[in-house]
């Protein structure tokens, strides 16, 4: 090993440049090596191309590396793929926003240029700053959603549905985002706080009723409507206004009259039991206009502007619409009340746009007839953590529309269809022509199979991201069609991949588009098992936004830490689990990765040259061997169920504490004392006479498991030592392509080894706090403890001339040091009384009966005191404590 200190900065480039161009994680099927049944496949997420690297990238993306390295050691081989979302919405807002453009202002294949362009771009820094943080992705295997490999499946998949009567073409009702101009689906919404106002608003009647009443009232947070209110409806069983069933009602300001219905999908709690229906506020709004075949009246368009509908409110937004409208109300005298108010309403997530619904012709998936199916589906996977599937679960539960496919924008995967001119009839693709562009392409047929005309129009419409993005299992595993054989995959080793990680946000798009779309193709679920990542939150445990200015640059972060230490803390919390950024736990990965190459160079001085298992192994040599082997089964383990958390925090901790802190003293200690004597052991007492030979050979072996142990969670430092230790010259031998380690079935009394070393550990404090030199010899030593079998260890290491193993513990008294009150609890519940708790402590005027503390004519529970007591030796020597072992030394 070099001399100094560990310049990760150095070593860090130094690995990432050395993997990618060896292609050390290259996923190989035909290498020779390759079992097809145990190849382990990761469906990877590919992030959005929409600008710079964040927190959750960092985060999600090195758990994922976490499982591609552990089982690229512990199964030979993994496909780790990596994929760019580069096609719809968020590429076009992007381009918008770097150029300065509106895409309005381009011809489609100009303005798709431009978005290719800049994703380009972005897709390169990305991939280098995924590269910087030593992601074991095979570059080799990168794809983008808008590449021709991936429009063809996608479009595959479309034809394939079609053909299978699981997709329809519609006129009617969609969720419409103004902002992007075009339809999303059920999934693409999210709730979001809006401040307005509650309009009570007076309409008319046209002819009073029978009883003489002449008008009721409207409560509405959207007046702006109005202009599309088609019908009133009532409860069936509400008497106040039950009869208004059956009459005509009057608008306010715009004087088109509407019948008066009823229906038990009123709401009798809210408002004043009285609602209108308009073409469209909400989706009761929809299923009214379905069920009671109401007339269409559209006053809003596709950028939420007023129609002419809206007379003198025309070319208004609906915002500005609004205010107008309420203001000539209260002038006419039809606003009875107005109230602010804060409400919940649906918004595009990609804009935070507030959506409305319009009547548009679109593509969907049918989805709601087989909601079971993918119930079940979520159902056979493996879920980590378990508690994810209940959102599944849920999402799946509360659909209410089919799924929404086509978008009207233009960077996107197009349609494969044309419409006849004269009857409509749909003209779609050959699976062989694929990927088409009807705007430019020429349809499959000269005339219309249904009508025999010879005129088509191509569908200009794209398809929904997700309706590609969802396809990366069969884009992954070489999905495609052969004339001859059907639908083929070119590497089916990998289907249904191993495991699916990505955020808990996208559960609802990514992960069940994904079963709706490979179940429907293959017939199986598209993966065995689901990693859930949680977020990143700020310190104050605050979701990082802009807005709040709480944002932790994760290029700040690389510059300032090692990734291996960023790498540490990701693995600081259990998968699933929303977590606050703390730059101290980096920290004290930083001080691991220290402590790890400090470690291995005394390991490099002690045990320089290989050594041989020897026939027989000292005890305390074996105890550490074996304690390793339940470490390295319980970490397998930890790993096998993405507990990462788990697995770093019990390796650091045995690493650190039992092999660092006691260990190593013992052994350097062993292996110099043992070099300078000229005889080897005989099974006498002393540490000078010790054969050094068992204790290299641990020391060995501990530290190649050690290095395999955090090779997945510290890749370039344990890469770095393990080249530098145990690899001859420049050659390719990764620890990252070496096996997982396995127990190597040592047998030790776990137990009384470890009481041994608190044994060996608090001597070494006696002799430190009396300034005696390690090797200065101890009379006598006598130890009431579960050491049996450790004593000739526990003698030789602190040369002790006489050592005693004492059937029964020597006479101790313990006494009570101190009563710590909780003052938090008792304040509150006794007052000033406290001061006498305190005073009968003070003279010990108090009673403790198992649980309790009676005192001051009070009794106090276990939780509202904390008694410490000590221990006192009063035979000869001095008594050492050591856990659950009492030393006397003489």
């Amino acid at each position: 090993m070099p001399d100094g200190d560990y310049d990760p900065r150095a070593t860090e480039e130094e690995w990432q440049n050395r993997w990618v161009d060896e292609e050390t994680y290259a996923y190989d099927p035909e290498h020779e090596e390759v079992d097809p049944n145990t190849v382990y496949s990761i469906d990877t997420p590919p992030p959005t191309v929409s600008g710079s690297l964040h927190m959750g990238h960092l985060y999600g993306h090195t758990l994922q590396d976490f499982a591609a390295r552990f089982h690229r050691m512990d199964d030979g081989a993994v496909m780790f793929p990596f994929g760019y979302d580069d096609n719809g919405i968020a590429s076009e807002r992007l381009t918008e926003s770097e150029l300065g453009i509106r895409h309005q202002d381009f011809e489609r294949r100009e303005f798709q240029q431009k978005c290719r362009e800049v994703c380009a771009e972005y897709e390169a820094e990305f991939t280098e700053k995924m590269q910087d943080l030593g992601m074991s992705i095979d570059w080799n295997r990168t794809y983008k959603t808008i590449e021709p490999r991936v429009q063809r499946i996608s479009q595959l998949s479309f034809v394939d549905l079609y053909e299978q009567g699981r997709e329809y073409r519609k006129k009617a009702p969609a969720i419409w985002c103004p902002e992007c101009e075009t339809a999303i689906s059920q999934v693409e919404q999210e709730d979001a706080e809006r401040h307005t106002h509650f309009n009570d608003i007076r309409f008319d009647l046209t002819e009073p009723t029978e009883s003489g009443r002449e008008s009721f009232v409207i409560g509405t947070t959207r007046p702006e409507l109005l202009p599309a209110c088609v019908s009133v409806f009532v409860h069936p069983d509400d008497d106040e206004n039950a009869e208004l069933v059956g009459e005509t009602a009057e608008i306010p300001i715009f004087g088109h009259e509407v019948p008066i219905i009823e229906d038990d999908r009123v709401d009798l709690e809210k408002g004043t039991g009285v609602v209108m229906c308009c073409t469209f506020g909400d989706q009761k709004d929809i299923e009214w206009y379905q069920a009671h075949d109401l007339p269409l009246r559209v006053a809003i368009d596709e950028s939420a502007t007023m129609t002419d509908l809206a007379g003198d409110y025309e070319g208004l937004s609906t915002h500005e619409a609004r205010e107008a409208i309420v203001e000539d109300l209260d002038e006419l005298g039809y606003l009875e009340s107005r109230e602010e108010l804060t409400h919940t309403v649906q918004v595009h997530e990609r804009c935070e746009t507030d959506v409305e619904f319009r009547v548009s012709k679109q593509w969907y998936v049918e989805i709601l007839d087989h909601k079971e199916e993918y119930l079940e589906a979520g159902e056979q996977m493996d879920w980590f953590p378990q508690k994810m599937f209940t959102r599944y679960e849920h999402w799946i539960e509360g659909l209410e529309w089919d799924w929404l496919i086509s978008r009207q924008r233009d960077s996107g995967i197009p349609f494969p269809v044309w419409y006849c001119t004269d009857c409509g009839q749909e003209v779609l693709a050959e699976k062989a022509d694929l990927p088409v562009d009807p705007l430019s392409d020429d349809p499959p047929v000269d005339s219309c199979p249904d009508c025999g005309h010879d005129e088509f129009e191509p569908e200009d419409d794209v398809f929904d991201t997700w309706a590609t993005s969802s396809l990366t299992p069969l884009v992954n595993a070489g999905w495609d069609w052969d004339a001859d054989e059907g639908f083929t995959m070119e590497n089916p080793e990998l289907y249904p991949f191993d495991l699916r990680p990505q955020g808990h946000d996208i559960i609802s798009f990514w992960l069940f588009h994904t079963v709706i779309k490979c179940y429907e193709h293959t017939g199986e679920v598209p993966f065995d098992a689901t990693m859930i990542n949680g977020h990143v939150l700020d310190e104050n445990r605050e979701k990082m936004s802009k807005s709040r200015g709480n944002v932790v640059d994760p290029a700040k972060v690389v510059a300032e830490y090692p990734i291996d230490a960023i790498r540490y803390w990701a693995a600081s919390t259990a998968v699933g689990d929303d977590f606050p950024f703390k730059e101290k736990d980096i920290v004290a990965g930083e001080k691991l990765l220290r402590k790890l190459w400090n470690a291995s160079k005394l390991v490099e001085h002690l045990a320089p040259e290989p050594v041989d298992e020897p026939d027989e192994l000292a005890p305390l040599d074996e105890w550490l061997l074996a304690e390793l082997d339940a470490i390295v089964e319980s970490t397998t383990e930890q790993f096998r169920n993405y507990e990462f958390a788990k697995a770093r925090d019990r390796l650091r901790t045995f690493f650190w504490n039992t092999f660092c802190d006691d260990y190593l003293e013992i052994a350097k200690q062993q292996v110099e004392e043992g070099a300078a004597s000229e005889t080897p052991r005989d099974g006498g007492g002393g540490a000078a006479d010790a054969d050094p030979r068992s204790t290299q050979y641990a020391l060995q072996t501990a530290h190649r498991t050690f290095l395999q142990l955090f090779a997945p969670l510290m890749p370039h430092i344990t890469e770095e030592l393990w080249h530098d230790m145990y690899v001859e010259g420049d050659a390719t031998d990764s620890i990252h392509t070496r096996d997982w380690p396995a127990p190597r079935g040592y047998e030790a009394d776990l137990e009384g080894g470890e009481a041994a070393m608190a044994v060996i550990g608090a001597l070494r404090r006696y002799k430190s706090e009396n300034q005696l030199p390690l090797n200065e010899p101890l009379d006598h030593v006598a130890v009431y403890g579960n050491v049996d079998g450790f004593t000739d260890a526990i003698a030789g290491v602190m040369h002790v001339e006489s050592f005693e193993l004492l059937d029964s513990a020597p006479e101790i008294t313990t006494e009570v040091a101190d009563i710590g009150l909780d003052y938090a609890t008792l304040g509150p519940k006794y007052g000033g009384k406290v001061g006498e708790f305190d005073a009968a402590i003070d003279s010990g005027e108090y009673e403790l009966d198992g649980d309790t503390l009676s005192l001051a004519g009070e009794t106090l529970e276990a939780d509202e005191f904390e008694v410490r007591e000590e221990r006192t030796y009063s035979g000869a020597g001095e008594m050492l404590s050591a856990d659950e072992a009492v030393i006397i030394v003489n």
